[in-house]
Parts: structure tokens; sequence; C-alpha cells
């Protein structure tokens, strides 16, 4: 695997810490690659120990990713592995014990006429005079293997009591039905402790490191079924049973301390709840419901006690462990402004991370000791932005035709005179959701003088089920009068200016783009989609290539004439608005195909289009230059359109 380089240098942090710290700039100053750049640091990890710190570092000249681990007791910085991301990209990593990490990373195969991913495991123990990595899964790794895995990267159990041994799922027999395997990351042999069965897709250990929960999914009948079992050596039982076609679904969060509690969530009066089962006794209770959100974030552990004490969740993580309480409200007293989330902790959780961002200012870590009380500064997202206020933003709600209720986020131009030059920017997806933390593309528009709004249309996860499921076999339809609604009440509220306003979107994003373009092209004077799919029946057709495409037409739709009429592709010639298509040459999820078709397309019609190729770009912009060509055609393309409104 010679994409992945590793090196080992010796610096000190405080030199780390000093060089992240950027000049402050005023916001008209600001260049789109201090927006545009990658993050300068993510996802930092203390060791079990609380002695080093791990994290991802981006670095622009030369463009790339490094994984790093500091030292807190020898001031040593270490160069654990570097990366171009042309060809491999880290995926995730942990700490595995005190001397070593694993991570996984991603690769792109071809199948068929399909662009895949793949990923491996790969281990680097830290403190060698060398350091290297470690492929966990080869040849010799599992006997016998007749499957070679799409993802051999599926870690279930860190095994915190066993150093050497952790707990991975990997379908080495059959393709898509994984069995337990117990991994040795220093020798790479693993031995099964829990064998495929029963359709089982995804497994789950209780605290203890026992294999307990299992969920199997019918891909052809769309049938789920959650089994469980008391001990190593009962009988699995059907805890639940839905239909994910049709049903609301119950998905399993974890276990308590206590071996026989369950935590999972199920819909209650149209929102998602958590509740707990007693799996001795099948005594369920609901811990926690929100009448407005979906309660759907994820469980939070003590890594000293192995208890669940909170739960993630849109307004800000919920605790009901008391220390956990107060540590959050001191954080919260000291830092009013911003949204402190805590994020890693070492295992005796003396030693934690927090973050700390607004909607106005890009985030940043803070390290922080409970023995010293000491807190310190150590990485900022985008360090060039650290000291430069950008506008906010503002949660506002509109009312779309049928009299559904929207939430969304505006934010404004500083010190700009209403009716201003507007961008809708529609979330990916479609299930997902804007919040109201710093978003990097936002921040760029609303840096040029455009004002952003960002609405969570109906088919937005979040705001219960009924508004969920609106999008299913509804691109197009509910969901695009949603944004054409949006824009409409923009222009009654005097926000935008109706002659400059555009529509600019990614993924999902994109194809609304599109197809705001397509049926709404008096209300925007451009539109800009990246990555946005324009074929609906072409996307649908390939998704035979997957074991999830019965989902997938469940959620588009299979009838081919209702495709075409939803697809960009198929109404180009009612596309009469300057349109944007940037697309990643590489991309696995939406294939680059979808953007070439459109754009030869609108090009054979004489429409004013304009058609950026990333070369090896993904879904993500994750090449950095990629992501700077990206914006700054993006910028040049709303001057020209927008009146030069910055």
């Amino acid at each position: 695997m010679n994409t992945f380089v590793v090196t080992s240098i010796n610096l000190t942090c405080l030199i780390l810490f000093s060089f992240l710290v950027g000049r402050a700039a005023e916001a008209s100053e600001i260049p789109v690659e201090a927006f545009s750049r990658l993050p300068y640091i993510e996802s930092p990890a203390i060791s079990p120990d609380g002695t080093k710190i791990a994290f991802i570092q981006n670095i622009q000249d030369p463009e790339l990713t490094l994984l790093m681990v500091a030292d807190f007791n020898t001031g040593l910085l270490t160069r654990l592995l570097q990366t171009d991301n042309l060809v491999g990209k880290v995926r995730w990593f942990k700490w595995a014990n005190n001397q070593t990490i694993i991570l996984g990373a991603n690769f792109i195969r071809h199948k068929a006429t399909v662009k895949v991913k793949h990923s491996q495991l790969l281990a680097i123990d830290i403190g060698k005079e060398k350091v290297e990595q470690r492929r966990l899964i080869n040849n010799t790794t599992i006997p016998n293997r007749q499957h070679f895995s799409q993802f051999e990267d599926t870690v279930i159990d860190l095994l915190p009591d066993d150093p050497e041994h952790i707990l991975i799922s990997l379908d080495a027999r059959t393709a898509n039905l994984p069995s337990v395997f117990k991994l040795n990351i220093y020798t790479s042999k693993a031995r099964k402790v829990e064998n495929r069965k029963l359709k089982i897709r995804h497994w789950m250990t209780d605290q203890q490191g026992h294999v307990r929960l299992g969920q199997s999914i019918d891909y052809d009948s769309g049938e789920y079924q959650i089994f469980v079992r008391q001990g190593d050596d009962s009988k699995w039982i059907s805890l639940f049973k839905f239909n994910g076609l049709e049903d609301p679904p119950v998905t399993p969060l974890g276990f308590a301390k206590n071996p026989n509690e369950l935590f999972y969530t199920k819909y209650k009066n149209d929102k998602k709840a958590l509740f707990k089962v007693d799996l001795s006794t099948n005594t369920h209770q609901l811990v926690f419901a929100d009448k407005d959100y979906d309660a759907d974030g994820s469980l939070i552990y003590s890594k000293h006690s192995q208890e669940v004490i909170g739960l993630t969740h849109i307004t800000g993580n919920i605790y009901w462990d008391e220390q956990r309480k107060n540590l959050q409200h001191r954080l919260d007293s000291a830092r009013p402004e911003y949204t402190n989330r805590l994020v890693d902790f070492s295992e005796d959780e003396y030693v934690y991370i927090f973050y700390s961002e607004n909607g106005h200012t890009p985030g940043s870590y803070y390290l922080a000791n409970r023995r010293t009380g000491k807190v310190t500064h150590i990485l900022s997202q985008y360090p060039e932005l650290r000291q430069t206020k950008l506008p906010e933003h503002k949660r506002v709600e509109y009312y779309a035709s049928d009299k559904t209720k929207i939430e969304g986020y505006l934010t404004l131009p500083i010190n700009t005179k209403q009716p201003v030059a507007t961008i809708l920017f529609p979330h990916g997806g479609p299930g997902v959701r804007d919040t109201s933390g710093f978003d990097y593309w936002t921040s760029f528009f609303v840096s040029r003088g455009y004002a952003v709004f960002r609405p969570n249309f109906r088919g937005s996860k979040g705001y219960g089920y009924q508004f969920a499921q609106s999008q299913k076999r509804n691109w197009g339809l509910v969901l695009q009068d949603d944004l054409t609604d949006a824009a409409n009440w923009l222009v009654a509220e005097k926000i935008a200016d109706p002659e400059r306003m555009c529509i600019v979107g990614a993924s999902y994003g994109g194809y609304a783009a599109a197809m705001a373009a397509v049926k709404t092209p008096d209300l925007f004077k451009c539109a800009i989609s990246f990555a946005g799919v324009s074929d609906l029946k072409s996307l649908v057709f390939k998704s035979r290539y997957y074991v999830n495409r019965k989902f997938v037409e469940n959620q588009i739709g299979e009838d081919a004439d209702d495709l075409i009429k939803r697809s960009p592709l198929f109404q180009a010639e009612k596309i009469n608005i300057p349109i944007l298509l940037i697309h990643g040459a590489k991309d696995t999820v939406v294939n680059v195909r979808q953007s070439q078709n459109l754009e030869e397309k609108l090009r054979d019609l004489g429409k004013p289009v304009q058609y950026i190729e990333l070369e090896n770009g993904d879904h993500y912009l994750s090449i950095q230059h990629n992501r700077h060509d990206a914006f700054k055609a993006m910028n040049n393309f709303l001057k020209q359109h927008l009146n030069d409104a910055d």
C-alpha cells in the first residue's frame, strides 16, 4: 500500500501550537483559500493514559494529510503517516492502547463499470525507533478465507481490558454476511468468536466485550430483525422486527454497564425517542424524548465508569450524570458565547479535550487537566479565520404553500442594507439536516457579501417520522416546492433582492439546484450544482449493482417515465439560466457521468453552462487543490451573475 508514507520527526508541541495561531484579518480581506482549505486539524483523540494526543493535520504546501501524535511528557511530535489523498484516505483512527493506533483507510476499486470504495485496517506502533504501519488483515489472518471483503475495517470492540486484541466484523466467507473475529493487533492472527447467521449484517458487543446483539436485514423484502442473547452460549431471540421499506425503524444504540440493559431509539408521537430495555425481564423504559426534535444522537459513555451518562442531541449533549453535567456547565459559564462540546477523555477522565465554536467563529480544540485546572488552546481548524468575526446564523421559520412549518438558518452579511444578493443553499442527503454551527461554505459566501439561507426542507432528518418520510419518491416534487417557497419567502420578507438570487447545492442539493433551474428559472439568476444527480433513471438503474437496490427504489422511485420527468437531464431544454456544474472525476457516491451528460446536453441545446471536472476528485472535496479550484470557480461565477455583489 504505497500511497501512505510513514516518517518520524521531532518537534516541540509548543512550536506546533504557536504555528496554529493565524494573523487576524478583516472579513473583506480574507482570501478564498482561508475558507476552502481542508481543516488544519481534525479528530483529536487522547491516549488512554492521558499522556499523548493523536490528530489529523492537513497542510497545504505540499498538499498532505498527516496522522500526528504529540507526547506531553517528552514534548515531541511524531508524524505517523502521510497521504496525498489521491488514492488512499484516512477514514478513521483510534487508540487501541497507549502505544498503538489502529486506523481504517479507504481506496477505490472498479466493480464492473462502477467505482466503489474498499477499506483496509492498519496499525501503527508509537515509540519505536522506526515508525511503520502494518496491514492487520492479510492472506494468513483468517485460514481458508473464501471472500475478500469490501470493508476490512469494521471494529466492533476495542477490548480495553485486552490491549493486544480487538473484535472485528468481517464477511470472510459470504459477501455481506459477516462473522466476528478476535484479532491480535501485533501478530495479525484472528480467531472466530461468532459465526455468520440469520442474515445478520451488523454485530454489537456489551461493555464486557461479549457479542450480544445482531441486526439482520433481508435486502429483498426489507425485513429487519434485532436479535439478542443473554450470554455467550445462550440462544439468539428476536427482540424487534420491522420492515425497513414501510415501518418506523427501531435502532439499537448500545449496552449499559449492566449487560442486561440495552438502549435503543424508536418513534413516539412521531418523534424518535430514547428507550432502555431490561433483557432479563423484557421491561421497556422511556429515557429521553424531545417534543420538537428526534432523539437521534449517539450514547455518551464514561471511560472511567463504563456507564452510559448521556446522549448527543441537536440542542446540545444531554447528560444525566451529575459530574458531567457540572463540567459542561463550567465550560459554558466560562465561554457563554460559544457552543462547547466535550470531545474525548483519558481513561481516568482527568485529562480531556473540548471543542468550542459558534456560528460566526470556526472551531478550536482545547486541552484541559482537571488536576491542575489548566486549559490550553491547542488546535484550530481554520487558523487564518480564528480571530476574524463572521456573521452569525439565525434560526428562522417559514411556511410552505401547504402551511407546513419549515425551519432553516439565515446568515446575513455584516453592514449590508437589505434586500441583498442571496444564495439559497439546500443541503445534501436529502435525509440529513443543517445546523447552527460553523459551515465553511456558508461563511465563504457571506464573506463575499451574499446572504445565505439553508432550509431544512421536508425529507430532512430530526423533525419526526412523517417529515423525514416526505422524501420518498418526492425528489423534484414536494422537496423542491419547499425550496421554491423558501425563495419566495426571502423575497417577501425583503431579505433577498429578487434580481440577484442564486441557488447553490452539493450532492442532493446539486440535484435540487439543477431542478430549480428547470422548474423555477424566473426565481433565480443562476444555479451551481456540485456533484449533483441529473438522471434519476440512471441512478436507480445502477443501484442493481448494490445490495440495497430495493431501498433506493423505495426512496427515489422505479417508474421510468416518472423518473424522467423528475430528472434535470431529460428536462434540460427548460433550463435558461446560467448553470455551473462541478464534479469529481472519481466520485463513488454520484458518478461523474451525471454531470458530464447534463453538460453535453445543455451545450448541444446552446444553453449557458460551465463545467469543471476535478481530476481525482471525490464526493467530499477531500483533495486540497480541488477544494480551492471549486471555490474559486464558484466565486467567479457568482460575481459574474449576481452583479459583483461583494
